[in-house]
């Protein structure tokens, strides 16, 4: 069986917005499985005459080699290539190869590649009314405490920002990926929240701007401690909402976290509604159903939906969504419910942010979206 390939789109007089999820085929080798998902990957972006602008990979260790190298005989060294977050994960029910996610947009613009320190690590497109700009995989290194390490990722981050005439006060969405997170989660909030307030982004005085984020216990594949993704609109100036408390969840700041629960940014084919990682969590900020991994699963999509639902978006609107589950005895009872919305799941096995939490959902939607 080939690779199944999930594509979303969301068209505008001047993009399409594209979203594929990839997952590997079944009785096939590793090698096949890694090449038959960079094949169709490939198909579809030069079909639609598109330009990733952000790549995920999620896999086990042993399988990141074979991923790498299919990538590569696909991609080859083109100026269209972007090095995506290769994220270790552990076997799951499907094998060592998860799911390859895609965000990529077609236009009559072309990104330009952004480096940082050498790491072709972004892209930036520039269009009449909209610029939009993607990091992935910034990390500071293997060197260093993990706190350290941190905020060199944070102000590495800002710095490539400054590098366009901009902040972290232009990013809606962030994702933290956090080696060991229940080591030094408390640790990592305290960092970021210093960071933020530095920036301006929260304290007295601001609006709480902070991008809706996942903080999970995924690896990065470069052996650092932490690395980060974020996905920044630099135009139109100002015009991401930020949702501290939506659903039915109030706002993480209150029990130590930086991050909204949700944020709404134009971009360039539409609105996109970025849910921010969501658990089994009440208004209260305390974990409910401890022990039960069925009902976390069931309240924690409950607590998504729910943000959906006041942010005017629908199930079909979904584009991308993410499963952590933290063994895989939870993925096998999370298997018996994720047929139930036409979401493009990916399924990762990781910690939580908490040793009593089992199950995390992340998803991002676009309203008016097209499934193919």
């Amino acid at each position: 069986m080939h690779a199944k390939l999930d594509i979303r789109s969301i068209e505008s007089p001047v993009a399409s917005e594209i979203y594929i999820t990839a997952t590997p085929g079944e009785d096939t080798s590793v090698h096949n499985q890694a090449q038959e998902i960079f094949d169709g990957i490939q198909d579809i972006v030069r079909s639609k005459k598109a330009d990733i602008l952000q790549e995920r990979i999620f896999a086990s260790a042993e399988a990141m080699e074979a991923l790498k190298s299919a990538r590569m005989r696909t991609y080859g060294n083109s100026e269209s290539d972007l090095t995506p977050s290769y994220l270790i994960s552990d076997v799951g029910t499907s094998g060592p190869i998860g799911e390859v996610q895609v965000y990529a947009i077609s236009s009559d613009s072309k990104p330009e590649a952004i480096s940082v320190d050498g790491f072709r690590c972004g892209r930036i497109l520039r269009l009449a009314d909209h610029t939009i700009l993607t990091l992935s995989g910034i990390s500071a290194g293997k060197s260093g405490r993990a706190t350290t390490q941190a905020r060199a990722m944070l102000e590495k981050a800002g710095s490539a920002l400054k590098r366009f005439q901009s902040d972290f006060l232009s990013v809606p969405r962030t994702w933290m990926w956090l080696c060991d997170i229940l080591t030094w989660y408390d640790d990592f909030n305290q960092v970021r929240n210093d960071f933020f307030k530095e920036r301006g982004l929260i304290g007295e005085g601001t609006r709480q701007s902070m991008p809706a984020s996942t903080g999970i216990g995924l690896c990065s594949e470069d052996g650092s401690k932490c690395a980060m993704d974020l996905i920044a609109v630099l135009e139109p100036a100002g015009s991401t909402e930020y949702l501290a408390a939506v659903g039915k969840q109030q706002c993480a700041l209150e029990y130590g976290s930086a991050f909204s629960r949700a944020s709404r940014a134009i971009t360039p084919a539409g609105q996109t509604v970025f849910v921010s990682g969501t658990a089994s969590i009440d208004a209260n900020g305390i974990t409910t159903n401890i022990g039960n991994a069925a009902a976390q699963i069931n309240t924690t999509i409950e607590n998504v939906r729910a943000v959906l639902k006041d942010m005017h978006a629908k199930d079909e609107d979904v584009v991308h969504a993410v499963a952590y589950c933290k063994t895989t005895e939870v993925e096998q009872t999370f298997r018996g419910v994720k047929d139930n919305l036409p979401w493009p799941w990916v399924t990762a096995i990781c910690d939580i942010c908490r040793p009593d939490l089992l199950f995390e959902v992340e998803v991002t939607a676009v309203m008016g979206t097209k499934t193919r």
